[in-house]
């Protein structure tokens, strides 16, 4: 049976282009993933690349796990799923003692601590957040590929640093970490790349390594990774990239679309294949997606292939931010007991997004108020939980006594013995998070196959760790759009949709808003069958007005909500 078997046509079309330059523009939910990993396992079945001279590029160390695993269970082994930053720092680690005669210098740990000396240094005293924000600004000019001095003539402050003060702690902070042999997150690539041009027998090894390359969200690539990129590829043309541009909303970061959207033209004789079937949100979903991007450069117009979910997209207005959490929390609720229709929803098929952290205070106590269990997402790492690490050590160190239980039963005992629980303890709170987690555990357990021994599974959840593939837990998600990207749920709240919170109130430019429209998108796409909408008119004693998103999106594709029934169900 051919990798190509599974694939619908245009896939298909994408992953059957094993050499030269192809570019697939991947629509949200149009299967981008699938084409990658089909696309590799095709050319090693056939012969057309041998594993461990492909190189995947991937933004994230979970996405790479994410192909590395995907590849496995295909059969295929030894291709190289790297981001950016491993894959430069793999090669400098490598070459730098051939090139240089010592080892590769340190890796900064903490950015703002270095900026601190470098600031006291000079004499300055600028506060922890305005550290912060000069640490954004030095990872945005080495990623845009600007020298200090040509930053210098962007006229950019931070805080209390004008753009003098600003470009003499940047120096300071060069030289300091010049001192102590260092070299921040951005210095690899730039380092990388430098030694590439500069040395020719490095530029030879590091070509007949790697002969095949496909890039991952190539939308979000910056000069330097772009930059890095070409060096990697050298005169060769075995290069695959896929991305969507509407889906760009790391351009504060460097990210520049461009280079998806003129891959064209700088290749001519490219395959391009546009992939627009959309295998995961309903067609009214779909409405809200395709009616935020109309006219944008680079949209793809995405097409349903799920049964209609019957009801259109909801935006509901309420007075207050309280009485917005709670009508959130309140429809979650009803949702979650079968009271909206068909049956009871898991917690995990729910999730609440919105633009920054900080919205998510009220709803969090909304929640809690209706006994609903929720997780933040990238509040911290599954597999770095005290708990989970515990349960694993556990789980290890039972694999060598012998038991007459089946395995999912020891499993459930060796939990049981450091402090599972079968009833939950009360939703939120620490005891609450550290039973959800032994319980994700148990689920896994639940579904390995019989035979399983103790040891295997221990050994598959170091695995998992290593991969970043954490297992959902029995929660409703609260995330921010930004950290949403490249996840999926049934059910999802997009919680203040209002001018100046999407749009952001800094997004003045034309360019910004788009932005922000764009990350709109994102969100409206993390939707499989329902797709909720609210804003609220007041936040304090200020009013707000309905996102011009809404407008643009139009009261034929959303329904108003009711948001009278705001407040919690005093019968509970």
């Amino acid at each position: 049976m051919s990798p190509l078997d599974a694939l619908d046509d245009r896939q298909r079309e994408a992953a059957s282009v094993l050499r030269g330059p192809v570019a697939v523009l991947a629509g949200a939910g149009t299967g981008k993933t699938r084409v990658i990993t089909h696309r590799i396992a095709h050319g090693v079945d056939t012969g057309t690349y041998t594993p461990n001279r492909v190189l995947a590029l991937t933004f994230t160390t979970k996405a790479a796990g994410e192909l590395r695993g995907r590849l496995r269970t295909m059969g295929v082994v030894g291709v190289q799923a790297k981001t950016f930053h491993a894959a430069a720092l793999a090669q400098l680690n490598y070459f730098w003692p051939t090139v240089a005669g010592d080892s590769a210098p340190g890796i900064v740990d903490n950015k703002v601590r270095l900026l601190a000396h470098a600031a006291d240094s000079l004499r300055l005293r600028p506060d922890r957040n305005t550290l912060r924000d000069v640490a954004a600004q030095i990872e945005w000019r080495k990623v845009t590929m600007h020298s200090i001095e040509r930053y210098a003539t962007l006229g950019r402050s931070v805080g209390s640093l004008d753009t003098a003060a600003l470009a003499d702690l940047m120096s300071a902070y060069e030289k300091l970490k010049d001192e102590r042999r260092q070299l921040d997150f951005e210095d690899v690539l730039l380092a990388c790349a430098g030694m590439i041009e500069a040395e020719p027998r490095v530029a030879v090894a590091v070509r007949e390594q790697y002969r095949h390359f496909t890039v991952d969200e190539y939308q979000d690539v910056s000069a330097l990774q772009n930059r890095l990129l070409e060096l990697w590829l050298g005169e060769r043309r075995d290069l695959c990239v896929v991305g969507d541009a509407s889906q760009t909303i790391y351009s504060f970061t460097g990210a520049e679309a461009r280079f998806l959207l003129e891959f064209p033209q700088r290749f001519p004789d490219a395959t391009v294949v546009r992939l627009e079937r959309n295998y995961r949100s309903a067609p009214e979903v779909l409405d809200v997606a395709n009616a935020l991007m109309r006219g944008r450069e680079g949209a793809l117009t995405l097409e349903p292939t799920a049964a209609p979910a019957g009801a259109r997209p909801t935006v509901t207005a309420y007075e207050t931010e309280q009485e917005e959490a709670a009508g959130v929390a309140g429809r979650i609720r009803r949702l979650l007991e079968g009271d909206e229709g068909g049956g009871p929803t898991p917690p995990n098929e729910v999730a609440v997004l919105y633009r920054s952290h900080a919205q998510s205070a009220l709803l969090q106590q909304a929640l809690a108020a209706e006994g609903i269990a929720a997780s933040v997402l990238g509040g911290g790492r599954f597999f770095d939980m005290p708990e989970v690490r515990q349960a694993i050590l556990a789980l290890r160190a039972a694999a060598v006594a012998p038991t007459d239980e089946g395995f999912v039963d020891a499993v459930r005992g060796v939990l049981r013995a450091i402090g599972h629980t079968e009833d939950a303890p009360e939703a939120g709170g620490a005891l609450r998070a550290a039973w959800e987690a032994r319980q994700a555990l148990l689920r896994l357990a639940e579904e390995e196959p019989p035979h399983t021994s103790m040891r295997e599974f221990a050994d598959r959840l170091l695995a998992r760790a290593k991969d970043q593939h954490e297992p959902p837990l029995g929660t409703v998600t609260l995330s921010t759009l930004h950290a949403a990207k490249g996840l999926e749920w049934p059910h999802v709240h997009i919680m203040g949709v209002s001018e100046g919170l999407l749009p952001i109130s800094y997004a003045s430019s034309l360019e910004g808003v788009d932005e922000e429209r764009r990350l709109a998108y994102v969100g409206v796409t993390r939707a499989a069958r329902t797709l909720s909408l609210s804003w609220s008119r007041g936040a304090g004693r200020s009013a707000r007005q309905p996102s011009r998103f809404l407008a643009e999106i139009g009261r034929d594709i959303l329904r108003a909500g009711d948001g009278s029934a705001s407040a919690p169900d005093r019968r509970r």
